[in-house]
């Protein structure tokens, strides 16, 4: 059953994802909005890691190293000034992507397995992840004119 793989995938990928919300936090600590929210959305991370725990441990976690890299492929730290910032929430949403397509396809499999727990927990975890996805996008629209027209 490939299901592991790709449980692996999304609990190894939440963790990733969010280490990446605290890193951007504390990086933009002086954008109020952005360190606290990024601080509530790297716990809800987390959380859906713990939740998806049970899971990897009764498929069987294959723990594929996707998701490390893509950390270390974005983040090599955070980035200072408007641009950065923006830069910062581009990448969480690169992530956040990558988190939402495997829980989407882990919620197939979910089904194809009659694993109504599983379910259960994948779309719970998919609701706050779009949640995520749309305060990121709405950051990263608010943040754009100052970044890319009036910042130098």
């Amino acid at each position: 059953m490939q299901l592991a793989h790709y449980l692996g995938f999304a609990h190894r990928s939440q963790e990733e994802l969010g280490e990446a919300f605290r890193e951007v936090a504390q990086g933009h600590a002086e954008e109020a909005a952005v360190f606290h929210i990024a601080q509530r959305l790297a716990g809800q991370c987390e959380e859906h890691a713990e939740r998806l725990q049970p899971f990897a441990e009764r498929y069987g976690e294959e723990a594929p190293e996707e998701p490390e890299r893509l950390h270390s492929d974005l983040f090599g730290g955070t980035r200072e000034g408007p641009l950065g910032l923006l830069r910062d929430l581009h990448d969480l949403y690169v992530m956040a992507a990558e988190v939402d397509m495997s829980l989407t396809l882990i919620a197939q499999a979910a089904k194809g397995a009659r694993d109504s727990d599983l379910l259960e927990i994948v779309q719970e975890c998919e609701k706050e992840t779009a949640t995520q996805m749309d305060w990121l996008r709405t950051q990263m629209k608010q943040a754009a004119p100052q970044a890319l027209v009036v910042a130098e």
